[in-house]
């Protein structure tokens, strides 16, 4: 776009409002439009040095309101100049917070530079960021308060590894809102779920012990001593299991490798945990284990459940449950799971008649809280 045809879309009425416009309201929403014909990649470069001046120029308003227009209309636009960025960023709250939560024109160094010398609300915009860095991680952990880092800590996009997870820890160990703000994350380290778990609060324990992974001694000792803070469903824990042999391996230790957990467990679609535990139970390599279980037919899986020691009568119930997992496409993520859940108790309720009752009355409870509580989209189909 020319200069000359960007200025052919603007009307005269537009420029005057910019220039001369009486009042904010007129200038602000001729800046919505101007800061829109410009944000393009195809401008010269002498129409960007343009372009520049125009936004210069409404950085010097003296109306909140139109430097807030500037400010939200270019606030993900590559085409802000980094000046008027960090300018805009200097500004008061209402018109910083926009840009530097969004603006992919600053560098690692001038978020930092903001974490240090801004207040709370500005250190909030970064933490909040699409994508935070280390760098700016040990920033906020060294200035921001408890508010501020819980923002970051429940930020799938600030970039936490072991080493900035255990400063957080040090410095904030006794906030609960940065404990629990971790529960948030999509994945943690099961380090780092070690060292939390005494330190969150009981909603936040809850869900902890839901959606991530315990190191395997300490979900055992949960789920036996029947914690009031918590109780360790162990099925879900094989879900969500880092270290499958491991976890497997403590539950045989620890004689909770019994054969409801199996099937609980291959009901709710864990089939890793089923082939580890058929595995250790049969005493032979997990390889050869899933080769009987999924490739050897029918009686390649009676063989190798034979060995394991597990009762006859849910041969007929594991063997079903494996042909469904195999004639479905399981769709990605907890919602394809979820499906297959549901069509896999369907199938139980007509033809699984082995499975024991109190194992059926888990499943179904547990599948009501999958649909209730966490994914009801998946089943609109």
């Amino acid at each position: 776009m020319s200069l000359t045809a960007m200025r052919s879309r603007l009307t005269d009425q537009d420029i005057r409002r910019l220039v001369k416009g009486e009042s904010a309201e007129d200038r602000a929403l001729a800046v919505r439009k101007i800061c829109q014909r410009i944000d393009t990649p195809d401008l010269t470069e002498q129409e960007r040095e343009a372009a520049n001046a125009i936004i210069a120029m409404v950085a010097q308003d003296a109306a909140t309101l139109v430097r807030r227009s500037l400010a939200v209309t270019l606030r993900r636009s590559h085409h802000l100049p980094r000046e008027i960025a960090m300018k805009l960023a200097m500004d008061i709250e209402s018109i910083a917070v926009p840009v530097i939560a969004g603006s992919p024109v600053f560098t690692e160094e001038e978020l930092v530079d903001i974490v240090r010398n801004q207040p709370a609300a500005k250190q909030a915009a970064v933490a909040a960021r699409e994508t935070v860095t280390k760098p700016v991680i040990n920033a906020l952990i060294d200035y921001a308060d408890e508010s501020v880092m819980g923002i970051a800590a429940a930020n799938d996009g600030a970039e936490f590894d072991l080493e900035t997870y255990e400063r957080t820890i040090n410095r904030f160990a006794h906030s609960q809102t940065v404990m629990d703000s971790f529960v948030s994350r999509a994945a943690l380290p099961i380090e780092i779920t070690e060292k939390i778990i005494a330190r969150v609060s009981d909603d936040a324990l809850q869900r902890l012990v839901r959606r991530h992974a315990l190191p395997p001694q300490i979900a055992v000792d949960m789920a036996e001593e029947a914690r009031e803070r918590a109780t360790v469903d162990l099925v879900d824990q094989a879900g969500v299991a880092p270290d499958m042999p491991r976890f497997v391996a403590q539950l045989q230790t620890s004689g909770r490798l019994t054969p409801s957990i199996i099937l609980r467990a291959l009901m709710r679609g864990h089939m890793s945990f089923f082939e580890h535990a058929v595995a250790i139970l049969a005493g032979v390599p997990h390889s050869k284990a899933w080769l009987l279980v999924h490739d050897a037919g029918p009686l390649g899986l009676k063989a190798i459940f034979e060995r394991t020691g597990l009762p006859p009568r849910l041969l007929p119930a594991i063997r079903a449950a494996i042909e469904t997992y195999h004639s479905i496409e399981m769709g990605s993520g907890e919602e394809g799971r979820i499906i297959f859940r549901r069509r896999l108790v369907e199938r139980s309720l007509t033809q699984f008649q082995s499975v024991p009752e109190e194992d059926l009355e888990y499943i179904l409870a547990r599948l009501d809280q999958d649909e209730s509580e966490d994914y009801p989209a998946a089943l609109a189909g």
